[in-house]
């Protein structure tokens, strides 16, 4: 019986030399010299094995960077920042793929269908990260607005990924810049900043509106 890992090497190595999905389940598993119901023991469709291979990618990253003894001692920053890096590395093994996977539907403002498995779990691995950062005091925890940093991440997600394969500089340089720059912009507006002490300062005043009557303000 062939495997998981069987079924989708066998389907990579077609989509990258046909640029094109087999015609049918069918098909695909007559060359491959399975039944359909050894496809369907682990996979419902080819657009569940593309999700699969992004979520692959996505808890490998993740899975590699916190097991190492040096993540508990990054800062929040650092630990977006260390993601992104090694997203990107583990993305060049299989580059082709991700180019193939994502040409018909860029990963810009919306979310593609093939990313919809990677989206929950890196929302769920950044919003724990932003909590940390909030209850170190490193993040401004502003009211409403702390809930959507992790909307800014996604967007970063999806811009360094579609950032990255159109990227020709050598081994990828422009792309670690714009990691670099673009998370270092976001968590700059994550922490605290003058308009935020502006804005406690103007709390401050209209909780003590009797003692600016008293001093004539």
């Amino acid at each position: 019986m062939a495997t998981a890992q069987q079924i989708k090497t066998a389907y990579i190595d077609f989509v990258l030399t046909n640029d094109e999905r087999p015609k049918s389940v069918y098909s695909f598993v007559k060359k491959l010299k399975i039944t359909e119901s050894e496809f369907y023991t682990f996979y419902a469709s080819f657009d569940s094995i593309e999700k699969l291979t992004w979520v692959e990618f996505t808890t490998e990253t993740i899975d590699t960077l916190q097991d190492q003894e040096v993540w508990a001692q990054y800062s929040a920053r650092d630990k977006i920042l260390a993601f992104f890096y090694s997203y990107v590395e583990v993305l060049k093994k299989q580059r082709s793929f991700v180019i193939y996977s994502l040409k018909k539907h860029r990963p810009q403002l919306s979310t593609p269908g093939v990313l919809s498995g990677v989206k929950p779990i890196f929302e769920n691995f950044s919003e724990n990260i932003i909590n940390e950062g909030l209850e170190s005091g490193e993040l401004a925890d502003r009211k409403f607005l702390s809930k959507k940093y992790k909307d800014a991440v996604w967007l970063q997600f999806a811009f360094i990924v579609n950032f990255w394969i159109d990227d020709d500089s050598e081994d990828f340089e422009k792309t670690d810049e714009a990691i670099e720059r673009g998370i270092n912009v976001t968590f700059d507006l994550f922490q605290r900043s003058p308009i935020d002490n502006l804005f406690e300062y103007g709390k401050f005043l209209s909780r003590n509106g009797k003692m600016r009557e008293r001093m004539g303000l």
